[in-house]
């Protein structure tokens, strides 16, 4: 039996991912049932990648349902219950004799503070414990002492931007037929004491890159590790990096483990965030996009939909503005925006008040007058590494500009990581000068190799860049909050 259930949760966002929201998939693919899943064997997915591999062998394949939407404030208990309650009542329905589950790690409902945790506890509770139960996770997954007992193993993603979804489905495949034939997995385990800023875990710099690669020397030793950096804007006691594997040989693995722990706690200081000013940034864009072939690409990171940001901040458009540069701004959520645009049509002028995030000083809504260059339905196919395949749908849409600016403008929240989306919008990042993105990392998979410079910038936004800024109430006493950071009293 297989079933994929994916959400990543910030408890410090105001907007929650309702059953809507999985319906459609908000960047993720839209849900499906049953035989549909098969349509996403060739999407770069977990489940995508253990669909692929498990073709080689004879094996009854039950799919039940595969659910994801963007990353967000808690999920209602009503999408919880009506997706997990599919899962349950397959279980006992099929009696499987084997299940994968392709979830994220860090999951938080209404309820449920660990919302994996809650369904394998249940799960277990169905199908006893004799049926291997073998999990697929994400990179920042919150991995929880429930979920550790309720599994029989668990793969992490390696690589942010998560370009080895797929690879991760095969290695779940894997280890599943192992724990099949009988065979017996020890399994080691250890909690990281600070929590790692989302920007620092990326796994094309240091110091991610090097603990990742160690992973893949692990396996050749008959070790099977895995390493979640965490999600660390999930405000409860088992919130943080753990480092976990399995194995044949117990003193092996053990070594193995030991041996990554010690790696990534001897380097706590190489995990601390860098970000620049918006000011900053854009000064330091301009003066290398000058005389460039390439553009140079800033993150707009503390409104990152990947991490529970609405894509609604204005910091970066009001400082592009004011620098009176040229460059493209993707993508602002304003549905009512995107509508006026479409009702006046390609060429007319508006005046909008665009964006704005409540609260929140610096982030108001941007007043101006606007010409509506270029309208969209809002539709594209994931072309590059990450997610590759996957059809997105982000309402209808616009690109927009004033002055210099041009800005996407989308009906539904999304993070933009892929070139096909700003082509959607009639933006072509090629012949771009300056490209700033509502994302953290994930973008680096397809702008980065065709980019003169990437650069981070800190505007005023929901989703700070260092944990170290959130309000935390309920971390377990003695985590520091960021690297080398504030400790938990």
């Amino acid at each position: 039996m297989t079933a994929g259930f994916q959400h990543e949760t910030n408890t410090f966002a105001v907007t929650p991912a309702t059953y809507d929201s999985f319906v459609r998939g908000e960047g993720f693919p839209a849900l499906r049932r049953g035989e549909a899943i098969h349509e996403l064997a060739d999407v770069d997915i977990a489940m995508g990648g253990f669909l692929t591999a498990m073709r080689a062998y004879d094996r009854d394949i039950v799919p039940v349902i595969w659910a994801g939407a963007c990353p967000s404030g808690r999920v209602t208990s009503d999408a919880y219950e009506r997706i997990a309650g599919e899962i349950l009542d397959a279980a006992r329905t099929v009696r499987p004799d084997a299940i994968y589950l392709d979830l994220h790690g860090a999951m938080a409902t209404e309820h449920h503070d660990d919302g994996e945790g809650e369904l394998l506890t249940r799960l277990r509770a169905i199908v006893g414990s004799t049926v291997p139960i073998v999990v697929s996770l994400d990179l920042h997954a919150n991995v929880t002492e429930r979920m550790m007992s309720s599994m029989d193993a668990a793969v992490g993603l390696r690589t942010y931007p998560h370009v080895d979804m797929a690879r991760a489905g095969r290695r779940a495949a894997a280890l599943l037929l192992r724990l099949c034939s009988g065979e017996r997995l020890h399994r080691q385990w250890r909690r990281i004491p600070f929590l790692v800023p989302v920007n620092s875990g990326c796994t094309d710099l240091e110091p991610a890159r090097g603990i990742h690669d160690r992973l893949a020397r692990a396996d050749e030793d008959g070790a099977c590790l895995s390493f979640a950096a965490g999600f660390p804007a999930t405000d409860f006691p088992e919130c943080g990096p753990v480092a976990w594997g399995y194995g044949a040989d117990a003193d092996v693995l053990r070594s193995a483990l030991d041996t990554l722990y010690g790696d990534i706690v001897r380097r706590e200081a190489d995990w601390r965030v860098d970000v620049l000013s918006p000011e900053a940034a854009i000064a330091a864009a301009s003066r290398m996009a000058d005389g460039a072939a390439r553009p140079v690409v800033i993150a707009d990171t503390q409104d990152n939909p990947g991490a529970g940001g609405d894509a609604r901040t204005t910091g970066m458009l009001r400082a592009l503005v004011d620098a009176r540069e040229c460059a493209a701004v993707a993508a602002i959520l304003d549905p009512v925006a995107a509508a006026a645009a479409h009702a006046a049509g390609t060429g007319a002028s508006l005046d909008l008040a665009l964006g704005g995030h409540p609260g929140i000083r610096g982030a108001e809504p941007f007043e101006g007058t606007f010409a509506v260059e270029h309208l969209s339905a809002g539709r594209c196919r994931v072309e590059g590494p990450m997610m590759h395949g996957t059809e997105i749908d982000f309402g209808p849409s616009a690109c927009l500009r004033i002055g210099e600016v041009r800005v996407a403008v989308t009906s539904r929240k999304v993070q933009v990581i892929d070139r096909a989306q700003l082509r959607a919008l009639g933006i072509h990042a090629e012949r771009e000068r300056i490209i700033v993105l509502k994302s953290s990392v994930h973008f680096r998979a397809d702008f980065a190799p065709g980019a003169e410079a990437v650069l981070v910038a800190a505007a005023p936004g929901p989703v700070p860049a260092d944990p170290a800024d959130l309000p935390w109430r309920r971390l377990r006493p003695g985590l520091r909050t960021s690297p080398l950071g504030p400790t938990v009293p």
